[in-house]
């Protein structure tokens, strides 16, 4: 069966947006622990690669195919982070260095639910207060949002922790409080 040569680049384009997106979201959330959830997702994602560069391979001699699956590729690389992105999974922890010593912002923080150790601390130009927040990433921008109203000079670092453990934060997080 022939099939317009048009249709078949959108159809190759198309699976392999598909593809690198499933193989990135892969990757991150075995990264992130979710073991069982990737397994499952690796198994669709490899019907849809084997069927997409199946049909590359039938057609070698359409060079258009190959052009189209290399975008394709390309593309699903910043679809996937994409949606990586909205899923947001995991934590983040949060280093925020202020000018002003005061209890503002991290008592405007603990009200708002984030878990805030602070304390004093020195830098090149005086006395700073230094704080650090861990949350979910789907709280990430919000946080930051909070932080820039309040001390829009302030100092922010974020980084993924490896592993946590203790805390009134993780007690709440197991019970499903947290944010709510």
């Amino acid at each position: 069966m022939e099939i317009n040569p048009w249709l078949m680049i959108i159809i190759i384009f198309s699976i392999n947006i598909v593809y690198v997106s499933f193989f990135t979201v892969r990757m991150i959330m075995t990264l992130k622990g979710y073991r069982y959830l990737a397994a499952m997702v690796s198994m669709v994602e490899t019907v849809i690669y084997i069927v997409g560069l199946g049909l590359v391979l039938d057609n070698l001699d359409q060079i258009q195919n190959l052009v189209a699956y290399a975008i394709g590729y390309g593309s699903g690389v910043i679809v996937g982070s994409k949606i990586e992105e909205k899923m947001a999974l995991g934590y983040i922890t949060v280093n925020v260095i202020t000018s002003e010593q005061n209890q503002l912002l991290p008592k405007a923080l603990r009200e708002k639910g984030y878990g805030v150790t602070d304390w004093a601390a020195n830098g090149r130009d005086g006395d700073r207060q230094s704080m650090q927040i861990l949350t979910p990433r789907k709280m990430e921008l919000k946080l930051y949002t909070t932080i820039k109203e309040i001390d829009p000079k302030a100092f922010i670092i974020a980084y993924e922790p490896k592993s946590i453990h203790g805390g009134f934060w993780v007690k709440q997080v197991r019970k499903g409080n947290l944010f709510k």
